[in-house]
């Protein structure tokens, strides 16, 4: 019996030195402690990225093609939660 392949969602972080300075750099570690604990590690690719020329909106993140500015580590866990299909 052949399983499904899960769909792969591509999760990116402004790594930018604006977004980085406003809280990226503090959201991957956030970000990959989310995906151990939820156990997304086959589901979820994580990558960055060196500017989405939204610098003044940051920090931000791309889940698939969705831009999410303005995310802050305080909210990163709902905003997971509610954005990554299980």
């Amino acid at each position: 019996m052949d399983h499904p392949v899960k769909p792969v969602q591509t999760l990116t972080l402004c790594m930018g030195s604006s977004c980085f300075s406003k809280g990226n750099n503090l959201n991957a570690a956030a970000i990959e402690n989310f995906i151990r604990e939820n156990e997304l590690t086959e589901t979820i690719s994580i990558q960055g990225c060196l500017c989405e020329q939204q610098c003044k909106n940051g920090p931000n993140i791309r889940i698939g093609d969705e831009l999410i500015q303005g995310v802050q580590p305080g909210m990163l866990h709902d905003l997971l939660a509610h954005k990554i299909r299980r």
